[in-house]
């Protein structure tokens, strides 16, 4: 980077903090540091409010090119605008799997009618999504999909069940996996479907967590009905587009999710000089190991950065997922027997919601088992596992 680029860059980081500091003020300012996994029910609506404030001045979607209504961003300014969002503890933004997911999706794979028809409401934040692969007896494994969608005049009619999906009970809209070949197996035969929620054959069940919250949901699609036009990338090759889709999700974003990480990991820091588990060799040694393998996750990051990631997404997703998990268990070994204990109502404190919530992380989003054998298979070109 030469002095020209970098000095643009800091120019950037300013103009963000500033718009940050001037809006996140009145009544946006009760929400910093609200939402995120494990807490999307937390100021819902307001938190929709400010992310379509942030639209109106030209701040979501940054990453998008201009003329699908971005900032075309490149890759040092997405990371300085997610990094400054995060330091202002800025609330968690609702629109995550439309702008991060199925935006750049469409964008890279979907028709001319179909970005100009999906890309401005995601945009204005006028229209939610949410995903539609995990069943529940084809977790990880995407491949053993069974949700069916045969072709009825203009329109698939969609069947079958999908699980933890996250946030469907807000969403408007749902990219779908399903078998459009019905005598198909595995990555054969899948298309990737755009189907609206708000209709007679969809029925979305909450789930209620570990955590007393409900941001997963079972969808049940019966007869559900999608416009025929409305399939990505062709028919039958809905993996191909699916797994795109997944590149995009393990993105620059990432390095925000690790500067919330780091204020959790300060909160533990913080426990345990409070009650004094600090003074504990093997707890201040596993205090040290999470700080310097979090810097770790976040040099991987960025040397990994742009556009879809591949094979590679599988090593970060393994990297924050275990981290994490291992982040919540620490925090309630520094907090001892304490931690075992709730208020009234089931009330619990962040950092037994952190341990809590973590614990599905090395789960959804691709198992560690399944990231494994994809690295095993495709990076490190080892036999393939033994399938029926």
């Amino acid at each position: 980077m030469d002095a020209t680029q970098h000095d643009a860059d800091e120019r950037f980081r300013g103009e963000v903090r500033e718009w940050l500091e001037q809006n996140l003020t009145g009544r946006f300012a009760e929400l910093r540091g609200r939402g995120g996994s494990g807490r999307e029910h937390e100021d819902f609506e307001a938190r929709l409010e400010w992310n379509r404030h942030m639209a109106a001045a030209g701040w979501t979607c940054v990453a998008w090119p201009v003329e699908h209504g971005g900032r075309g961003l490149s890759i040092a300014q997405q990371v300085i605008f997610h990094e400054e969002y995060a330091r202002a503890d800025a609330p968690a933004r609702v629109n995550h799997l439309g702008e991060e997911l199925l935006g750049p999706t469409l964008i890279a794979h979907g028709t001319a009618e179909q970005r100009a028809r999906f890309l401005p409401p995601i945009v204005a934040v006028e229209e939610l999504w949410c995903q539609g692969y995990s069943e529940p007896g084809a977790g990880s494994d995407l491949a053993a999909v069974s949700t069916r969608a045969q072709r009825v005049g203009d329109e698939w009619s969609i069947t079958g069940q999908k699980v933890w999906t996250s946030l469907a009970q807000q969403a408007d809209w749902c990219f779908v996996i399903a078998r459009t070949e019905a005598s198909s197996s595995r990555h054969r035969g899948l298309s990737y479907l755009l189907v609206p929620m708000d209709q007679p054959g969809v029925e979305v069940r909450p789930i209620l967590q570990l955590t007393a919250t409900s941001e997963f949901n079972e969808v049940f699609f019966d007869d559900a009905r999608t416009d025929a036009a409305l399939i990505v990338g062709g028919e039958g090759n809905g993996f191909k587009i699916a797994m795109a889709t997944l590149g995009f999700e393990r993105g620059v974003s990432t390095l925000a999710q690790q500067i919330a990480f780091r204020r959790e990991l300060d909160a533990v820091i913080d426990s345990a000089t409070r009650n004094g588990a600090i003074d504990d060799a093997v707890i201040r040694d596993r205090l040290v190991r999470a700080r310097m393998t979090l810097e770790v996750i976040r040099q991987h990051a960025l040397r990994t950065l742009g556009g879809e990631q591949g094979d590679g997404a599988s090593v970060t997703k393994l990297l924050w997922s275990n981290w994490h998990r291992s982040l919540g268990e620490l925090a309630m070994d520094v907090n001892g027997p304490a931690s075992l204990l709730v208020g009234e109502e089931y009330a619990l404190d962040d950092l037994q919601a952190l341990f809590l919530f973590s614990r599905s992380d090395t789960i959804y989003g691709g198992s560690d088992e399944i990231q494994r054998n994809i690295i095993a298979e495709r990076v490190l070109g080892l036999p393939r596992e033994a399938r029926p």
